[in-house]
């Protein structure tokens, strides 16, 4: 037990000792005691006291302080700003209007009744597309697949009607309305290819009434021409080519 005890002495060995005990806790309450009399100070200053605005600014400075206000009206006149309601319909961006689409139809359709020039003039392309389709897909149903023949004849068709007409009048017109022009005016040839599909056309009651049909939209398709070009007086110069177009859609149908 004696070898144990000198062991633990030997071992936990240091120099510390009562007297650095002593010091260091001396050491501790001057520290206090300092703190304690600084924070004493501190506490026993005077706050600064609070100076209105209105003294600093008649004190020194005379220039002008510069206050931001908001302006409304730069938020409600600004081009960024909009709101949905001002925003225009989908289909009117498209171009596509269907109360023209009717008229335009109406006006096809009776072929005495006057065209409205400013609607004429549009290049809307939405009822020829449609009555194309329409043309194939009857001749389809009577047993005859014409859709390359009525996509081609139609495009070089509207070539040479815009060469056409571009020489014949001073004003000149786009591609786009003579297309939209000769593919309303086809309305009436779907119609001869519907009945095409419920009889046959080959004979003498077909023949007039392949005529009729090619008379009819020449007809249609030279007073708009003539109405929306200001062609007065050469409604039977653009109805002829017209109705060579048409013949061959007639040809087409009735063959």
């Amino acid at each position: 037990m004696s070898n144990l005890g000198q062991f633990d002495a030997d071992f936990y060995q240091s120099n510390y000792t009562m007297d650095n005990q002593k010091q260091s806790s001396e050491d501790s309450h001057a520290y206090a005691h300092v703190y304690g009399s600084g924070k004493q100070q501190a506490s026993e200053q005077p706050q600064p006291a609070f100076v209105p605005a209105e003294m600093l600014m008649s004190s020194g400075y005379e220039g002008q302080f510069f206050q931001p206000a908001s302006n409304l009206d730069y938020y409600s006149q600004s081009s960024y700003i909009d709101s949905f309601d001002e925003e225009p319909p989908l289909l009117e961006e498209l171009g596509i209007n269907f109360d023209h689409i009717w008229q335009k139809t109406l006006t096809v359709l009776n072929p005495l009744k006057p065209a409205d020039g400013s609607i004429m003039n549009e290049t809307d392309l939405t009822g020829p597309i449609l009555f194309c389709i329409t043309l194939g897909a009857a001749l389809l149903l009577a047993g005859k697949v014409q859709f390359g023949y009525v996509y081609g004849m139609s495009a070089i068709g509207c070539l040479g009607i815009h060469a056409l007409l571009n020489l014949m009048s001073s004003s000149g017109v786009s591609y786009g309305c003579v297309a939209s022009v000769l593919g309303y005016c086809l309305l009436p040839m779907v119609m001869l290819s519907s009945c095409a599909i419920f009889l046959s056309l080959q004979g003498i009651f077909g023949t007039v009434l392949a005529l009729v049909i090619v008379g009819w939209c020449s007809l249609s398709a030279s007073k708009i021409f003539s109405s929306a070009l200001g062609m007065e007086g050469q409604q039977l110069l653009i109805a002829y080519p017209c109705a060579l177009l048409y013949g061959l859609f007639a040809l087409l149908t009735v063959f």
